[in-house]
């Protein structure tokens, strides 16, 4: 791995042959892939890679997939939820083994970022935990766990992917169809639930989830008295 720039740019890497290391899938329709990637350029926590697939007749399809290793983890790790109709991540979540090579660009973005250093609050709606996961990892990894506090909402536990590393960290979880398995009963997150999450005033609060989640996560932040601009936003799946 190579050092990032210094300052606040957010660091950025081109294309590399990342050879898988380890397959799992740990929930129903996802697939967590552990990538050895020469010459990494480490990224920070929230930042994401796009995955490209070329067919035998040259036919490309590439997406983009957020991080959820830590910098310091000598392995990139991204988890990939699997759609029906989803080219590459249909790939990735039933062919791919051990061994096989992908084309990887990263790490990309410097918007949704978070480096540490200051309190923060994540909210995310089913596979959008990927990035707090980085961010989880990253402030273990630091000593300061205390600085970050999260919110996650899926249908049931078994949606969740690291539902038990998030737990374990004190996340409060929202289950909307299931019942005794959250931290409270069942049903969509509320801003009762967000307000004693708050971190300091001027902190950031980090969204992510599908565009229906990240509008009405957005709105409930607003009503507790989140300013608009402190409110980062990253939103995955069709947008029209």
């Amino acid at each position: 791995m190579t050092d990032p720039p210094a300052g606040d740019r957010a660091p950025a890497g081109g294309w590399r042959r990342a050879t898988v290391a380890a397959v799992d899938h740990p929930t129903p329709r996802g697939v967590r892939l552990r990538l050895t990637v020469p010459d990494r350029v480490d990224h920070w926590p929230g930042q994401h890679y796009v995955v490209r697939l070329t067919a035998d007749d040259g036919y490309v399809a590439q997406r983009s997939y957020s991080v959820a290793s830590a910098p310091a983890d000598p392995l990139l790790e991204l988890f990939v939820e699997r759609l029906d109709d989803g080219e590459v991540s249909s790939y990735l979540a039933e062919v791919v083994q051990p061994g096989d090579v992908l084309d990887v660009r990263g790490p990309v973005g410097g918007w949704f970022v978070w480096r540490g250093d200051v309190p923060a609050l994540g909210v995310a709606g089913g596979s959008g935990v990927v990035p707090f996961v980085a961010m989880l990892r990253h402030a273990r990894h630091l000593g300061r766990p205390d600085l970050l506090r999260l919110a996650v909402s899926a249908r049931t536990r078994a949606d969740l992917p690291y539902a038990d590393e998030l737990v374990a960290a004190g996340a409060l979880v929202a289950l909307t169809r299931a019942d005794g398995e959250g931290s409270r009963p069942r049903g969509r997150l509320t801003a009762a639930d967000l307000a004693p999450l708050l971190p300091p005033p001027g902190a950031p609060c980090f969204v992510c989830g599908s565009s229906l989640f990240a509008e009405a996560v957005s709105q409930l932040l607003l009503d507790v008295g989140v300013p608009a601009p402190t409110i980062r936003v990253e939103r995955f799946g069709p947008t029209g």
